[in-house]
């Protein structure tokens, strides 16, 4: 038990360690404290795979990379930071599509989920506009669909890490635009990477279970 609880308290002080003690400068370094967090997460991922992973798990694992580049790239360059994410979560809502098992109730979390996106979205369009940032509005709005569509497939699963882990995201990028385009929030980088760095360990975490599912499902598939 203690042997499976290191590497998640090892990404919980790393995390910390970036989050509240690592300076704004040096760039480089700041940045690479930035990643330890997500490498081991990635390491955490590999370490819930099944022996034999369904090729849809392993799309959750590109996810995680390409977030990982995100994290890199938007310290330095916010649209290709952008991009990196959103190349990761359509990874994610692909390989949680292939996983999903659908009924009405999962269904209903549409209605909630739009009307949120629609909600900061018209804020946040609102927002770049009055600032004069129009090339920005394509490219954020592309972003909160394909974010909005992954929060939804991970709650089509029915898993609950995965679905925990996609709506902590959701909220962590909320934070973050509302932050950069809206108005400033108190304690913003806090908020933004405890939730963010929850979202990704959730996610990660999440390989577990949903790979006795699957095993579940195609065991039965083969009984029939």
């Amino acid at each position: 038990m203690l042997n499976k609880m290191i590497l998640p308290i090892l990404i919980g002080i790393m995390a910390a360690l970036y989050i509240f003690i690592i300076p704004a400068e040096p760039l480089p370094l700041k940045i690479a404290f930035k990643l330890i967090p997500m490498a081991l997460i990635m390491f955490y991922a590999f370490r819930q795979l099944p022996s034999r992973p369904a090729p849809a798990m392993r799309l959750i694992i590109i996810g995680l990379f390409f977030c990982m580049l995100g994290d890199a790239f938007i310290a330095v360059q916010f649209v290709a930071g952008l991009g990196a994410f959103l190349v990761g979560h359509v990874f994610y809502l692909t390989g949680f599509i292939k996983m999903s098992r659908m009924n009405k109730t999962r269904l209903a979390a549409l209605l909630p989920i739009g009307l949120y996106s629609f909600i900061i979205g018209r804020q946040l369009i609102t927002a770049l506009q009055t600032e004069g940032n129009d090339g920005l509005v394509i490219p954020v709005v592309a972003y909160m669909l394909v974010i909005s569509l992954m929060a939804l497939t991970a709650i089509l699963t029915g898993n609950l890490w995965a679905t925990a882990g996609s709506i902590l995201f959701v909220i962590s990028d909320s934070i973050l635009s509302w932050n950069m385009f809206v108005s400033a929030l108190p304690y913003s980088d806090v908020l933004i990477m405890t939730t963010y760095y929850s979202a990704q360990f959730l996610i990660a975490g999440s390989l577990a279970s949903l790979g006795n599912s699957v095993s579940h499902e195609e065991g039965k598939r083969l009984n029939m």
